[in-house]
C-alpha cells in the first residue's frame, strides 16, 4: 500500500517520464531514418538530377500493369515504367542542354498527324478540321475527370489527353534529336577502302595447329592466387552488382495416393443413384446419378470441376489418350473414370450427328446500334437492320451476281470486304454459335439471315466438304487435390524441418530426412523469378533486408501450395567477383595461359613438318582467308593467327602464335589482292547507311552509360 500511495503522489511526475520516454524514441527513429526529414521515402530514383516521384511512378506501375493483363506481374510492370522513366530524364537533360523544343506550331502539325483518321475531328468533306479538335479538348477540360470516348472505342479524361500529348511532343524532341546525330554520321572514302580490302583480300595458307586439347584439364593446376590476379587484371570483366546465393527445401502441397483414389471413388460414385436424407421435409430422396438423369447440363455444372459444353466436337479434338474410346461410344455410353489435366473424369456421350468436315462461305454483315463492334457511324437499330438485311437476301436471292457489289457497298466486316464477303473453308466452331449452326447444318447453295452479336448476317453457303460424326460430350471431372489430411501433414512436416535447423546444419537435416535441397546463386536486389519457384520476390527482399544475415532462413508460402524453407547462404557485396564464383570463366582461360606455355616448351624443331611429327598432329591447307572472316578451316575462328597471315609475304612463315584454340605456326602460300574500284563511294554509303541505322540504339546506351542513377526501387518493390 505504501508503495501505491508514492507512485499516486508522484503521478504527474511518471507521466512526464513517460511522454519523454516516447519523444525520444520518435526522435531516435526519424534520426535512424534521415529519410524523414529529406523525404527520400518518396523518392524511387534520381536520374541526373532529377527526381522520380513514388506516388507518381506507383501510379504508372499500377497502369502498366492492367495494360498488362492477369499474366503480367507487378515487377515486369515496374521494369516497364522504369525503362520509360530512365529514358525520359536521360533524354530531357540532353533536350534541356541543346534547348530542344516543340513550339507551339509544330505541336498543332503533330497533333493533325497524330489524329486526322478520327471521325471526331473531320468536317463534312472528311477532312481534318483544327476547331472540331479543339472543341474535343475544351470539352474534355470541362467535364474532367468524367471520360470520353474517342475513336469508338478508347475512354479519355482531360489527364490523359495531356500526357499522351506531352508523349506526343517527347516523341518529336526525340527524333529531331537522332535525326541531328544522324546527319553527322558519315563514312570517308578512306574507311570505304579499307572495309573493302578486309572483306576482298585474301590468303592462301598452309598451318600446323597444336590444340589446346592435347593437354588434359587435369594436369593444368590453377590455384587460388592465380585466379585472384586473374580477376585484378581483368577487373572490368568481373564487375558484379550486390547479389545473393539462398538454399531452400520445397514442401509442396501433391494429392497422396490416398487422396487420389477417394477423389475417384467419388467420381465413380456420382455414375449412380443415390439416397439422401432431406433434412426439410424429413424423408429420403433419390438423387439421380450420371448414367439415368435426363437433365445432363444441370448435373455435370452442379457435380464437376469442368462446366457443361453444349457445343458438338470431333474426334481430334477430345484427350489423345482417350478419343478413340469415347468415339466408340453409342448415345447414353460413358466412359472412364480417366486420368486427364489434373482431374478424374467420366465422359457420357449425349447426343450425335453428322456434319461437314469443313464449310466455305460469304456473307454481308449489316450492324445496329449497340452491336458487338459496331462503329460509331452505325445508326440504325435493330429493327432497321434486319430490315435492311432481309431486303438485301431478297435481292441476292434473285440474282447472286450482285452478291460481291453488295458486300462492299454495306459490309461492315472489314476482315472479308476485300474478299467478296468470302470465308474459305473452316471447321466447324469457328464462328460465333448462330452462324455456326448455319453454315454446318445447312447445304451447299442456302442463303439466310442470322443474327448474331455483331448484327444480322446475310451468308450463302458456297462449299461444304465430306461429313463426319461428332458427338455431343458431357464430362463429369473433378480435381485431383491434397485432402485435409495432407495439407496437415505437408506444414507438420515443414514446421518440424524449421525447428530441427535451429541448432543443426540446413544441409545435414535436410539429407537426414531424404529432402532436396536446392540452390540459387547470384540473386539481384531487383529480381523476381527463382529458378525452380517461379515469381517469388517476397523471398528477395528478404534475402536483401539488413537484418537478414548468411546463415538466417525463413519459410515462405508458395503460390500452388505448401511452403519453402529458405536460408541465405552468401551475401555478396557490389564490386568485382567472388573467387569462387569468378572460377567458371577464369579457370578456362588461365589454363589456355598454361597449355600455351607448355606446348611451347615441349615443341621440337623449327620447320611446320617437324612440328606437326613430333606433336603427333598434320599440316592444314586453308583457302581464301580474309579479315571480315578470320576462320581456319579445320581449326576455327582464330583472328589473331589470321591477322598475323596477312602481315607476312608470300612464302614467309610466322614464328609460334597462341590462339584461341591452341598454339600456332602459319606459312602463307598465296595472296590475291582486292581488285580496284574505280569509285568506293558505294562502299562508303553502305557503311554510313549501316552506321546511321545502329546509331540510336548506340548513341542511347551511351547517354545511359554515363547518366548519374541512383535507384532506390528495391525499397519499395
Amino acid at each position: 500500500m505504501a508503495v501505491l500511495n508514492k507512485i499516486r503522489q508522484r503521478s504527474l511526475f511518471l507521466i512526464l517520464i513517460i511522454a519523454l520516454a516516447l519523444f525520444s524514441f520518435v526522435l531516435s527513429d526519424l534520426f535512424k531514418n534521415s529519410s524523414a526529414f529529406t523525404g527520400s521515402q518518396d523518392i524511387v530514383a534520381t536520374i541526373n538530377g532529377q527526381d522520380v516521384n513514388r506516388v507518381d511512378f506507383m501510379n504508372k506501375v499500377e497502369l502498366a500493369q492492367r495494360q498488362l493483363g492477369p499474366n503480367g506481374t507487378s515487377t515486369q510492370a515496374m521494369n516497364r515504367v522504369w525503362d520509360l522513366e530512365v529514358r525520359k530524364a536521360i533524354m530531357k537533360t540532353q533536350f534541356d542542354e541543346l534547348g530542344l523544343t516543340v513550339e507551339k506550331d509544330q505541336m498543332r502539325d503533330l497533333l493533325k498527324n497524330s489524329f486526322s483518321s478520327f471521325p471526331e475531328f473531320l468536317n463534312e468533306a472528311g477532312v481534318f478540321d483544327e476547331n472540331k479538335l479543339n472543341e474535343f479538348i475544351a470539352n474534355l477540360k470541362a467535364t474532367a475527370p468524367t471520360p470520353t470516348v474517342l475513336g469508338g472505342q478508347i475512354q479519355i479524361n482531360y489527364d490523359d489527353w495531356v500526357d499522351n500529348e506531352k508523349s506526343i511532343a517527347v516523341g518529336a524532341q526525340e527524333q529531331s534529336y537522332y535525326n541531328m546525330i544522324k546527319a553527322g554520321i558519315t563514312s570517308t572514302i578512306g574507311e570505304a577502302k579499307v572495309d573493302y580490302v578486309l572483306e576482298n583480300e585474301a590468303v592462301d595458307v598452309k598451318f600446323v595447329q597444336v590444340p589446346f586439347t592435347s593437354i588434359s584439364d587435369s594436369i593444368v593446376k590453377v590455384s587460388k592466387s592465380e585466379i585472384e590476379d586473374y580477376i585484378n587484371a581483368n577487373q572490368k570483366k568481373f564487375e558484379v552488382d550486390a547479389s545473393r546465393d539462398i538454399n531452400f527445401v520445397e514442401f509442396k502441397e501433391v494429392a497422396s495416393i490416398e487422396d487420389e483414389e477417394a477423389i475417384k471413388n467419388s467420381v465413380i460414385a456420382l455414375l449412380n443413384n443415390k439416397v439422401e436424407y432431406n433434412d426439410v421435409s424429413k424423408l429420403n430422396d433419390t438423387i439421380i446419378g450420371l448414367r439415368e438423369t435426363k437433365d445432363v447440363e444441370n448435373f455435370i455444372n452442379t457435380y464437376s470441376d469442368v462446366k457443361y459444353n453444349d457445343n458438338f466436337v470431333s474426334k481430334n479434338t477430345l484427350p489423345a489418350t482417350v478419343q478413340d474410346s469415347i468415339f466408340k461410344l453409342g448415345v447414353g455410353q460413358y466412359y472412364g473414370p480417366y486420368k486427364d489435366n489434373g482431374m478424374f473424369k467420366i465422359s457420357k456421350v449425349v447426343a450425335e450427328k453428322t456434319i461437314p468436315d469443313s464449310v466455305k462461305v460469304r456473307h454481308i454483315l449489316i450492324p445496329f446500334v449497340g452491336a458487338q463492334s459496331a462503329q460509331p457511324d452505325v445508326t440504325q437499330t435493330e429493327a432497321e437492320a434486319k430490315k435492311t438485311a432481309d431486303s438485301v437476301l431478297a435481292v441476292v436471292k434473285a440474282n447472286k451476281s450482285k452478291f460481291p457489289e453488295l458486300v462492299t457497298a454495306l459490309s461492315s466486316d472489314l476482315g472479308s470486304v476485300e474478299k467478296g464477303g468470302e470465308y474459305d473453308f473452316h471447321p466447324y466452331n469457328t464462328m460465333v454459335p448462330e452462324f455456326n449452326d448455319f453454315e454446318f447444318e445447312g447445304k451447299t447453295g442456302d442463303l439466310g439471315v442470322v443474327k448474331t452479336a455483331f448484327g444480322f448476317h446475310i451468308i450463302e453457303i458456297l462449299g461444304q466438304k465430306e461429313k463426319n460424326r461428332v458427338l455431343k460430350i458431357a464430362t463429369l471431372g473433378q480435381k485431383i487435390e491434397p485432402s485435409e489430411k495432407t495439407i496437415d501433414d505437408v506444414f507438420n512436416a515443414t514446421s518440424k524441418f524449421e525447428i530441427a535447423i535451429q541448432d543443426k546444419d540446413f544441409q545435414e537435416v535436410a539429407t537426414k530426412n531424404s529432402y532436396e535441397v536446392k540452390p540459387v546463386n547470384g540473386i539481384k536486389e531487383l529480381d523476381e523469378n527463382i529458378p525452380g519457384l517461379g515469381s517469388q520476390r517476397s523471398i528477395v527482399r528478404w534475402a536483401f533486408e539488413d537484418g537478414t544475415k548468411v546463415g538466417d532462413y525463413k519459410r515462405f508460402s508458395i503460390p500452388n501450395g505448401g511452403f519453402v524453407v529458405v536460408q541465405l547462404s552468401a551475401s555478396n557485396k557490389k564490386g568485382l567477383m567472388s573467387v569462387e564464383a569468378a572460377s567458371v570463366t577464369a579457370i578456362p582461360e588461365i589454363r589456355k595461359e598454361k597449355k600455351a606455355k607448355m606446348i611451347r616448351e615441349k615443341i621440337a624443331g623449327k620447320s611446320m613438318d617437324a612440328i606437326a611429327s613430333s606433336q603427333n598432329v598434320t599440316v592444314q591447307n586453308a583457302s581464301a582467308v580474309n579479315m571480315k572472316n578470320p576462320t581456319l578451316s579445320g581449326a576455327g575462328n582464330e583472328p589473331l593467327v589470321v591477322g598475323n597471315a596477312f602481315g607476312l609475304k608470300v612464302g614467309q612463315k610466322s614464328k609460334l602464335i597462341d590462339g584461341n584454340n591452341g598454339v600456332y605456326m602459319i606459312e602463307v602460300t598465296n595472296k590475291t589482292e582486292a581488285p580496284k574500284l574505280d569509285n568506293y563511294q558505294a562502299v562508303a554509303n553502305r557503311l554510313t547507311a549501316a552506321r546511321v541505322g545502329a546509331a540510336q540504339v548506340k548513341v542511347y546506351n551511351a547517354l545511359k552509360e554515363a547518366a548519374e542513377i541512383e535507384d532506390n526501387r528495391a525499397k519499395f518493390y
